[in-house]
């Protein structure tokens, strides 16, 4: 993500204002009266709420040191009940907040704005206070609001514990996992529909009549099932870099993510490389690097899935670090002899990593990071072989909050011979990321939840913003999105892929953007269509994958680059057996 908000924006012309923005009439008399969520709540909702000073866990000091600026900032933990389908049972879990008082006071306060970052399971609590520095206008207007969702951070954590089976079949493995998970009490309400009501009670218990909100990733799908279940008390909504939620379970967000990752590195990142030649020294053709990243072993090497996984991919989501994909991917194809261990290896390839020309330093910082969670990828692959000469019966406890919320979302497909051929494709038309894939938990994970389906009568105005090329949830994806909720506007930006845009630092993306959140005015058309910034130590923007066509881009899951990079893997591949990676391999989180 861009972190820098510009410090304004352009000034709109009453000519702009005539022809590109429209205030449509108020939504028509609810259908069904919004759930209560003072009332559900009985007494927590007199609860004497205790504001102190925050902590942020994982984030850097000098970080928190910036946050510790923002004007009224302190963190609580709110009770709420375990079960809003059943509050009256005395369970509660707490939830951590963090406040911000930024707004000023008087008619132009809009009131309060929760941050949502994605995952499912990233921690929402350090996002009231980074909003309202990486977009000051705004923050004169709301109070932005962090949070920790319920299994997450410091709000009340969802650990699974289960026996580990005497078997090597990954299904049974599998199922005992999600089996272990279902017999924790907590587990069950660890989803999505439940933190939406919880964000309503935050809502309640700060005294305001309606919520904005920010969310990016998951945190668009959380987002737009907070405005199907309340929707009269949704003011204004940015959905950034959204999920599909056309569909009734997340289950295509992730089918589509291989294929994005692979739509990236062959339309961006190698081009890219190819266009900076003087200094990655990898030739002028996409194709011929290609070529000789897959000569090297690609990602069928566990050399080359370190790399991808702690380096490749990250900069995948935020562009500015490409010089570090780069690089990286120039490494491992320039590997010289073997080093005698894996972690020799990291060290070495790093090494000429950051002897290469024009990184900046938050590019050194970024390479530092990767290294230190290669080298933990190397360890902990050596704990899982030594731990796999054990007997069974070992008792084995995760981290399951994201898996409980994306798996009891909405029901995924349970039959195993689907994902059988799903990962089969994948080794045919996703070559690049296909040996990190395995069959997700949510196979195995039975559930009865589903989104709400949203009130053409009742649903908000909203807006959502997608990048070309995002790889963690597919442009494809916001579209759909777009199209489905009604009222929404998409605000598409041609030939970036960043995940998680605003702010963006370009007028055609935030000006829209900030209106809508100081007047509630929407774009007249449905979609916007705006211009990606040039990449690191590039003086102009570059056409790749599709063609931008009245706001919209049109482009191929598998395009003709694509298809041909994938047939060089299969020609390389000669009928060989791809390798998957161990459990180690790759981030999974939006």
């Amino acid at each position: 993500m861009r972190k820098y908000f510009r410090g304004g924006i352009a000034a709109l012309t009453g000519a702009l204002i005539a022809t590109s923005i429209v205030l449509t009439p108020a939504a028509g008399a609810a259908a069904k009266q919004d759930p209560d969520t003072q009332k559900l709540a009985g007494a927590l909702a007199t609860q004497k709420v205790t504001w102190e000073e925050c902590t942020f866990p994982g984030v850097a000091p000098e970080t928190v040191e910036k946050f510790k600026t923002v004007k009224g900032l302190a963190c609580a933990t709110i009770q709420v009940p375990r079960d809003w389908h059943n509050p009256a049972d005395g369970n509660t879990i707490g939830i951590r907040v963090s406040k911000t008082e930024t707004a000023y006071k008087g008619t132009s306060r809009q009131g309060i704005a929760l941050v949502n970052p994605g995952g499912p399971g990233g921690s929402g609590l350090p996002w009231g206070a980074a909003m309202a520095l990486r977009a000051p206008v705004l923050a004169g207007q709301y109070d932005f609001i962090g949070f920790d969702p319920r299994g997450v951070g410091l709000s009340s954590p969802l650990t699974c514990s289960y026996t580990v089976p005497n078997s090597t079949d990954v299904n049974v493995l599998n199922k005992a996992k999600v089996d272990g998970c279902l017999e924790n009490p907590l587990t069950q309400f660890i989803t999505t529909e439940q933190t939406t009501y919880d964000m309503d009670f935050i809502r309640v218990v700060l005294g305001e009549k309606k919520m904005s909100y920010i969310g990016y990733s998951y945190g668009t799908w959380l987002g737009t099932w907070y405005a199907a279940t309340f929707p009269s008390k949704a003011h204004r909504f940015l959905l950034d870099s959204a999920v599909d939620a056309s569909q009734s379970t997340l289950e295509n967000t992730w089918d589509l993510q291989p294929r994005t990752r692979d739509r990236q590195f062959q339309e961006a990142l190698l081009p890219y490389m190819a266009r900076n030649n003087a200094t990655y020294g990898q030739g002028t053709d996409p194709m011929e690097i290609r070529r000789n990243w897959e000569k090297a072993g690609g990602t069928r090497e566990f050399l080359g899935q370190l790399f991808v996984a702690w380096f490749v991919i990250p900069s995948m989501y935020d562009t500015t670090q490409y010089p570090t994909a780069a690089s990286a991917v120039a490494a491992v194809i320039g590997d010289p002899a073997p080093a005698a261990t894996d972690s020799a290896k990291v060290e070495q390839l790093v090494a000429k990593m950051l002897a290469t020309p024009g990184l900046s330093a938050e590019n050194k910082a970024f390479i530092a990071k990767g290294k230190s969670n290669a080298l933990n990828a190397i360890a902990k692959k050596e704990r899982v072989a030594v731990k796999a000469t054990t007997a069974a019966a070992e008792v084995e406890t995760w981290d399951a909050t994201f898996e409980a919320i994306r798996c009891q979302d909405g029901q995924w497909n349970q039959n195993l011979h689907y994902w059988n051929y799903w990962l089969a494709d994948l080794t045919v038309n996703a070559p690049f990321i296909a040996p990190f894939m395995s069959t997700p938990l949510c196979a195995y994970w039975p559930t009865k939840n589903s989104m709400p389906k949203p009130d053409k009568k009742t649903f908000p105005r909203l807006l959502v913003a997608q990048s070309e090329l995002d790889a963690a949830t597919a442009y494809e994806g916001g579209l759909a999105t777009a199209k489905a909720l009604p009222n929404a506007k998409l605000i598409s930006v041609d030939n970036e892929g960043s995940h998680g845009l605003f702010p963006y630092n370009t007028d055609c993306v935030d000006d829209p953007i900030v209106f809508y959140f100081q007047t509630g005015a929407t774009p007249r058309k449905q979609f916007t269509g705006c211009q990606a910034l040039p990449l690191p130590n590039e003086d102009k923007t570059f056409d790749v994958g599709g063609k931008l066509t009245n706001g919209k881009v049109k482009i191929k899951m598998i395009t003709p680059a694509v298809k041909e990079a994938n047939k060089i893997v299969k020609d390389l591949l000669s009928g060989s057996s791809t390798a998957a990676a161990d459990e180690s391999g790759m981030p999974a989180n939006l």
